[in-house]
């Protein structure tokens, strides 16, 4: 039995986008939890855990937020397919290897189908981190991005969420690592779902600073890509290492700000070109072309 979770924060949320995906994927007999978004994320994924244990023959606990939307019919077949090997331990749709910080996508990134749906520039729809993919799953890898976790019973009977991890980004990568260290495989799936969020990649920067620091001093010396140091690694370099992550994933938004503004430009274009009057007066703008050339 393939058990689904969310934990909510915006109940419109959770009802336009999570709650229709589960409905698409589930099976007559999968376990859904649902709980109230409390203090922090590791808090209420804790939570999910603690309801999931419970589930006589649990085969996989499929954690989404609210904002996530599983676009694939067959995806509890493709999950099976991701869990086969007894040693996974966590599936996701977009994951990463050598990763040094929170700021995963910096590393070789692998992903599934999976589409950035945004609001902005009247709304549209990219490919999820277009600007970081090389390559397609299956994969294994250090991490799995955690808008979307598959865990093995495994994962949900013997690991927790760190609730010291109180500004909860980076909570997915800590997870991961965990697994890993236990001596679990890490991989992505070819997962199809829709992502309904900002544009922007980091929202409030400066506790995204604070997290990325937080995390790096947790896993000090241990990230697969980070760079080896000696013992005296000052704060000042933890926080400069942060804000350089963050000023590089500042012009991935900004990539995508610029794609998302040739959206609406396009639609208009497209709108004026297919009209009966732009199709009737093509013959009359081809012989003022050629008169102009002619000149």
């Amino acid at each position: 039995m393939i058990a689904f979770a969310c934990a909510v924060k915006e109940s419109d949320a959770y009802r336009a986008h999570a709650g229709p995906g589960i409905d698409l994927a589930a099976e007559r007999d999968s376990e859904r939890h649902v709980v109230a978004a409390v203090s922090s994320v590791c808090r209420s994924y804790n939570l999910l855990l603690d309801q999931a244990a419970g589930d006589d023959g649990l085969e996989a606990l499929v954690i989404v937020q609210e904002d996530v939307q599983i676009a694939d019919p067959r995806f509890c077949a493709a999950v099976r397919r991701a869990l086969a090997d007894p040693q996974v331990a966590v599936a996701g749709c977009i994951g990463a290897t050598g990763v040094a910080s929170v700021a995963w996508w910096d590393a070789a990134v692998t992903a599934g189908r999976v589409i950035h749906r945004y609001p902005e520039y009247g709304g549209g729809e990219l490919d999820a981190f277009a600007w970081a993919r090389t390559a397609a799953p299956p994969a294994e890898v250090d991490m799995v991005a955690g808008f979307l976790l598959v865990l093995s019973p495994w994962a949900v009977r013997s690991l927790r969420f760190d609730e010291e991890l109180f500004l909860g980004t980076g909570f997915d990568l800590d997870f991961c690592l965990r697994a890993r260290d236990a001596g679990k495989k890490v991989v992505t799936a070819d997962l199809h779902v829709i992502h309904h969020r900002q544009l922007e990649v980091i929202g409030e920067r400066d506790a995204w600073i604070e997290a990325h620091i937080q995390l790096a001093e947790k896993w000090h010396g241990c990230l697969p890509g980070a760079p080896r140091r000696s013992s005296d690694w000052k704060q000042r370099a933890r926080r400069a290492e942060a804000e350089r992550d963050a000023a590089q994933t500042q012009v991935f938004s900004t990539y995508s700000r610029r794609e998302a503004r040739l959206v609406p430009l396009e639609r208009e274009l497209t709108a004026m070109t297919t009209t009966l009057g732009w199709r009737l007066t093509a013959p009359l703008r081809q012989f003022n072309a050629l008169r102009r050339r002619l000149r």
